[in-house]
């Protein structure tokens, strides 16, 4: 007498997978198609990407701009002085700026890992690079010693003369009282357009780096970094989080972030990041719920998209 449960025959002859194939048969190759996958393919792959690969346009470098846009060189500088340009008022996680993080109601996310990068944009871009230099400028110790609202009083009205210049040219201000501003600044911008800020600002002292966060943050404070950005199509506005230089498509699963941003009412929003990141999470989790959330789970059954791809598969079935 067999000892088999009568419901494991049943599963076997209901198991497709088990019954013998009755479908049409071919031969297969596998040398030929390893030969195909590998050889013809990367061949096709080289050659297509000596005419459609992305341009490999060098890095842009603080020398560049400041030979490029001296006057927008001069007034960036001025800004990070004075305490006023965007890395300055940024917040966590280069500073304790008052009320300049991104909040959803009282969650204050960007606040949460606190002040890990600190950066105190006058000294780190301006006063600490140019005491690296053999002869540092007097203008550092006037600036040094003066009190803090003196500073702001210099910077608030240099800034103020160069927006009134003919073309924003330092060279073109009107006469007043700037402090050691016009000096510190006309120093820097020798200095960098001579190639020697882009290694002292990266850090000080280290003959070997791999960070450029300050770099980028000091390009970015200006108006030439994203002009160039702009004229290679990769600000949010141009869906440039999938692009790559020159408008080449790049991240294509980006597409679902960069969306976000060019609808209302993120796209105006002050705390525009924060909102699509929330949006996104609660996506993703919705997503990975998918098999547990009724209706939802059940739309392949619905819309049998599946069988139309299978379709041999269920012919013979």
């Amino acid at each position: 007498m067999s000892t088999t449960p009568p419901n494991v025959s049943v599963r076997k002859r209901n198991d497709v997978a088990s019954r013998p194939w009755r479908g049409p048969v071919r031969r297969y190759d596998l040398f030929k198609e390893l030969s195909v996958g590998i050889v013809v393919v990367g061949l096709v792959i080289v050659g297509l990407s000596a005419f459609l690969s992305s341009p490999d346009d060098p890095s842009v470098t603080l020398r560049q701009w400041a030979h490029s846009a001296p006057a927008d060189f001069v007034a960036t500088t001025t800004a990070e002085l004075g305490g006023t340009s965007t890395t300055a008022m940024y917040g966590p996680p280069y500073n304790s700026t008052p009320d300049a993080t991104q909040t959803l109601g009282p969650i204050d996310l960007q606040s949460l890992s606190g002040v890990r990068i600190p950066i105190d944009t006058a000294n780190d871009f301006v006063i600490e690079p140019l005491s690296t230099l053999p002869s540092p400028p007097v203008a550092i110790r006037i600036w040094n010693s003066a009190p803090e609202t003196q500073r702001t009083t210099w910077t608030s009205a240099y800034a103020a003369a160069l927006a009134a210049a003919p073309k924003n040219d330092p060279g073109k201000v009107a006469a007043g009282e700037y402090g050691p501003v016009p000096a510190l600044t006309g120093a820097l911008l020798q200095m960098a357009d001579g190639g020697a800020l882009d290694n002292v600002i990266q850090a000080p002292g280290a003959f070997y780096n791999m960070d450029y966060t300050r770099g980028i943050l000091f390009l970015g404070d200006g108006t030439y970094f994203p002009g160039l950005a702009d004229a290679q199509h990769l600000t949010g506005d141009q869906w440039g989080v999938m692009n790559e230089t020159g408008n080449y498509p790049g991240q294509s699963w980006l597409w679902l972030f960069s969306f976000w941003y060019q609808i209302e009412p993120f796209s105006s929003a002050p705390n525009a990041d924060l909102l699509v990141v929330v949006i996104m999470l609660v996506l993703s989790v919705a997503l990975m719920l998918v098999p547990f959330i009724p209706g939802v789970r059940s739309l392949p059954k619905w819309i049998p998209v599946h069988r139309l791809i299978w379709r041999d598969y269920y012919r013979h079935k």
